[in-house]
């Protein structure tokens, strides 16, 4: 392993270079969000003098402990939690060796608003640039200084840090052999609601060419008068009042700290249902949704798994003892009709049990109809269900929310992601699947092509399982 200097707009890094592949850790992209100034836009960084290490990874946002997932070791997702230093508003940056106008990805992690970083193991570029690509991961504000709708501070802090990540892309892409014309913009879950959000946000206009929706939702976005709701009961925990000047006197450890007691709140009105299902209490604020509003005219791929759901019952054990009267509940917090909608689903899955009813409903109603809801609003996207099922947590895990994430970065043999409590179970995932899945990844940020056709009136959809097929869309018109 070697050292690698590259000069960039804040200053030089100093990366390190091993099997052709270089790799620069740590990178600001904007301030640090100190005092006041988290609750306010991101600003430039200052830079810094002589050669920065960027070597070693850094800090990471705020965030509380992050586990719930019972038997389930979710740790390769989250990371290692809150690592505090205030400098945290950085980027990692994976890039061929000798590298010249490679395709960018820019990827956006997961966490529920709440938690994750870049310093996920599951988020290693290595794989991508390895194929040619120059991968970017990047922080972004979460919970209360990052999504909460503070009135006197702008909206949606955590989705402005990435516009200003994605504008350090724009002025540095070239300096790591990236093309500045030919940025795909990628997230997961959280980050892929992000995403959504961005393909409808004129600030980012014309910072990315492609997107990619992975497991997120083109409907998952709080209204403002859901998002007051959270905000109201914020202030009341910490005892300020809810605004800007309240919210910044208090220190992150506070604010950190009474975020799990905010979850679960009732943000159900009148004509809204809650598109997190109480599962987080934190979310990108809009006015519309992005699939009802007029979407950007970028390449773009969307995709969900087969079994989102199961993630959240598997490893609790409530497939098994999920009752009719919990998928009617379930069905009542997210759809207008919830008999009629449970009879749906029961005619569509006749051997189905009540726990496989309830996770399929909440798998739809949080990630797979809003992303089939976006592909149709964008009109020419290609779109991918994941289906392989992982023998986690007794063989009952399957294909959950989160299991392609190994299979598009290329990192099966990470040890961390094997073991029967580990995400992709004691068994043997089939190689083959993600030289597939990654290959469509690189082939889409490389030419906008993932390798099957577009979604259209057929409604066509790539199944990636233990063998890979072009089908079509399920049946959603439920939703």
């Amino acid at each position: 392993m070697s050292d690698f200097t590259v000069t960039t707009t804040g200053g030089a890094v100093r990366g390190s270079t091993s099997g052709g592949v270089r790799r620069f850790l740590d990178i600001p992209y904007a301030a640090p969000p100190r005092g006041t100034g988290r609750f306010a836009a991101p600003e430039p960084h200052r830079g810094w003098p002589g050669v920065r290490d960027a070597t070693r990874s850094g800090p990471t946002a705020p965030q509380p402990r992050r586990d719930g997932f019972a038997t389930l070791d979710m740790s390769p997702f989250f990371g290692p939690g809150w690592v505090r230093g205030e400098d945290y508003l950085t980027v990692n940056v994976w890039s061929p060796q000798y590298a010249e106008r490679r395709p960018v990805m820019v990827f956006v992690h997961g966490g529920g608003f709440v938690s994750g970083s870049n310093r996920s193991p599951l988020y290693d570029g290595t794989a991508f640039a390895r194929d040619g690509v120059v991968l970017v991961t990047l922080n972004y504000r979460l919970g209360i200084p990052g999504f909460l709708d503070v009135p006197g501070a702008p909206r949606n802090r955590g989705l402005l840090d990435v516009i200003a990540a994605l504008r350090w892309v724009q002025d540095n892409a070239e300096a790591f052999g990236g093309n500045p014309g030919n940025v795909t913009l990628v997230g997961q879950s959280a980050g892929a609601t992000l995403v959504a959000a961005l393909l409808a946000t004129d600030e980012a206009t014309g910072l990315f060419r492609r997107a990619i929706v992975q497991s997120g939702s083109g409907t998952g976005a709080f209204s403002p008068d859901q998002a007051a709701v959270v905000t109201r009961a914020a202030a009341s925990a910490l005892g300020v009042e809810p605004t800007a000047g309240g919210f910044s006197a208090v220190p992150d450890e506070r604010l950190v700290e009474v975020m799990p007691g905010l979850t679960g709140l009732n943000l159900q009105t009148a004509g809204e249902f809650d598109p997190l299902v109480g599962l987080t209490p934190f979310d990108v604020v809009l006015e519309r949704q992005p699939a009802e509003s007029d979407v950007a005219e970028v390449d773009l791929l969307v995709g969900s798994n087969a079994e989102e759901g199961n993630l959240y019952l598997a490893p609790q054990g409530e497939l098994g003892t999920s009752t009719a009267e919990d998928v009617r509940d379930l069905a009542a917090r997210v759809h207008r009709d919830p008999d009629a909608l449970v009879a749906a689903y029961r005619a569509q899955r006749p051997g189905a049990g009540h726990g496989q009813l309830r996770a399929a409903i909440l798998g739809d109603a949080m990630f797979t109809a809003g992303g089939r809801k976006l592909a149709e609003a964008h009109g020419n996207a290609h779109v991918y269900e994941f289906a392989w099922r992982s023998t986690a947590v007794g063989g009952r895990l399957g294909a959950a929310h989160s299991v392609e994430l190994p299979f598009v970065f290329d990192l099966l043999d990470l040890p961390v992601l094997r073991g029967p409590q580990a995400l992709l179970g004691a068994g043997e995932p089939p190689a083959v699947l993600a030289t597939e899945m990654h290959g469509a990844w690189v082939s889409f940020a490389t030419t906008g092509d993932p390798g099957w056709p577009r979604f259209g009136a057929q409604r066509r959809i790539r199944r990636f399982d233990a063998v890979s097929e072009t089908t079509t869309s399920g049946d959603l018109s439920m939703w």
